[in-house]
């Protein structure tokens, strides 16, 4: 990963004026060369500073949904795999709150392209995609490119604790009702009577 930042940080530098141009075009096919958003955020961070790095991060992760759902809408059946990665992971009874996605985006490990499909599961249109991408995407920019580098220097029982954090606020932040559907609630059973 360090040699990936390194590449990545020479290659933007770089760039000149171009640089913020070129930054939010690596955002934006983040997904499709396997580069964590963490990492953007951070190279952003350093580049650019805490206030710009913040801002082309939540343009640039912006952009990324956008093209994750122009992508959805156009080949529904190419993101089958994200589909079958959601019901195994969340099922289909659980629905996130608006919070609750920020909070699993602002941990490393979650799947982005995830949180992006449940996410336009709740706001199907283009404008409400949007507006809920910037919510959710902020935080996270902030989070890495403020303290994406202290981050790498943690030791395990703190980052412990903030994990511990997030999984309180992911609890608090809960949505308070739940929706069965009428034929999974009525559902047959093979019970002998």
């Amino acid at each position: 990963m360090n040699q990936t930042m390194t590449m990545l940080f020479a290659f933007l530098e770089g760039s000149g004026m171009w640089a913020p141009v070129i930054f939010l075009l690596f955002h934006s096919i983040r997904q499709f060369l396997f580069i964590p958003v963490a990492l953007l955020c951070v190279v952003g961070g350093i580049l650019f500073g805490a206030l710009l790095g913040t801002l082309y991060s939540v343009v640039g992760l912006t952009i990324s949904c956008i093209v994750f759902y122009f992508l959805y809408q156009g080949m529904p059946k190419t993101f089958a795999k994200v589909h079958r990665m959601k019901e195994r992971w969340i099922g289909d009874r659980i629905n996130l709150t608006i919070g609750q996605i920020t909070i699993l985006r602002c941990i490393p490990f979650m799947q982005y392209q995830l949180l992006s499909l449940i996410l336009l599961e709740r706001k199907k249109n283009l404008f409400s995609f949007t507006k809920q991408s910037i919510i959710t995407n902020t935080p996270t920019a902030i989070l890495y490119t403020l303290f994406g580098q202290s981050i790498s220097h943690l030791s395990p029982s703190v980052i412990v604790i903030i994990l511990l954090c997030f999984t309180a606020l992911f609890y608090l932040l809960r949505e308070r009702v739940t929706t069965v559907k009428w034929t999974s609630f009525f559902a047959k059973t093979n019970s002998p009577q």
